[in-house]
């Protein structure tokens, strides 16, 4: 919530007055400063903007930062390195160690594109520690020989992600390791929706299923099998349908009771919605119909009639899928 987030700003600020100094932090209630929101095209709230050398041309968006300890590493990487540099095995292995999740770039040399990209990627993920290195023992250690961004997971290596040399795509790159900071598969709720929407992978796939059913053990494993392959691309979300605060989830995808498990994808860009063709959650199954959706070959699920011409002319308004998601959330 905004209050949750003004409290977590403050408490960046409050630390950074010590550390740096330099850094000002301010805030703003845009609904009595009109022509400051204008200026800067603010269209959701809290927006987070950042203005460096005094101008006010072009600030940086910080988006989905909500702690106040990201907030501090975030800027502290757009006004300094971002990664550290390591020299030495030991070194790599104290910072490997030090976390649940960090990420280490192993380059043959330390000046070309995919440096450059890992480090543009470093600024944008707050969340995780970054170093880089490329020290020959350090590479010989774990055994990598091309410019490689690997993930480690409580010290071992859990993906690695060859870095071409051409620009690689910087957003491709945070999307894959923002999802390190949920787990493979998310149950949706109050408290994980919030993090959900703040990864920036636009395509999600939603399992609804009972929880308690006796099938449930195997269809999950299913379901995380499949979402191995897609780390990065699509997100595997899935919705207990006997939690009766998941309702107007259902309402939204137009679930009944009957249809379940049932299994769709979302566009969140576009709210195009698509269904599995086949009933059955077997990997396989779920595996075709996201490389399907990948290719532009899955068929929409049209489960919204149009929006009414007079939706809103009356005080209770008119919600069909189409526009639903705009309306509510």
């Amino acid at each position: 919530s905004s209050q949750n987030l003004s409290e977590e700003f403050a408490e960046a600020a409050r630390q950074l007055k010590k550390e740096a100094p330099r850094i000002q932090f301010g805030k703003i209630d845009v609904t009595h400063q009109h022509d400051l929101r204008k200026e800067f095209n603010i269209q959701e709230f809290p927006t987070v903007k950042f203005f460096v050398d005094g101008s006010r041309e072009d600030p940086i968006d910080c988006k989905g930062v909500r702690q106040a300890s990201a907030f501090i590493t975030w800027v502290k990487r757009r006004t300094g390195p971002s990664t550290v540099l390591i020299n030495s095995t030991d070194q790599a292995e104290a910072i490997i160690n030090a976390d649940d999740f960090v990420v280490i770039g192993f380059f043959k040399e330390l000046h070309n594109d995919s440096v450059e990209v890992f480090c543009e990627t470093a600024r944008d993920v707050p969340e995780m520690p970054f170093g880089m290195t490329a020290s020959e023992d350090v590479r010989a250690t774990y055994g990598i020989q091309k410019n490689t961004l690997v993930v480690f997971k409580k010290g071992k290596p859990v993906h690695n992600e060859v870095l071409e040399d051409s620009r690689q795509n910087k957003l491709d790159l945070t999307r894959l390791i923002k999802t390190f900071t949920l787990d493979l598969v998310t149950e949706y709720n109050l408290e994980t929706s919030v993090k959900i929407f703040d990864v920036p992978v636009e395509n999600h796939i939603v399992l609804f299923t009972p929880m308690n059913s006796e099938t449930f053990n195997a269809i999950y494993e299913n379901y995380k099998s499949a979402a191995v392959e897609f780390r990065g691309k699509i997100m595997f979300v899935l919705v207990d349908t006997n939690e009766t605060r998941n309702g107007r989830v259902f309402e939204y995808f137009r679930i009944r009771d009957i249809d379940v498990p049932a299994v769709r994808i979302l566009n969140l860009t576009s709210n195009a919605m698509y269904k599995m063709p086949a009933d059955e959650v077997t990997v396989e199954n779920l595996k075709e119909f996201c490389q399907s959706y990948l290719n532009g070959k899955a068929k929409l699920h049209l489960s919204s009639e149009e929006i009414p011409e007079d939706w809103d002319k009356m005080p209770v308004k008119v919600l069909v899928g189409k526009n639903f998601n705009k309306i509510v959330f």
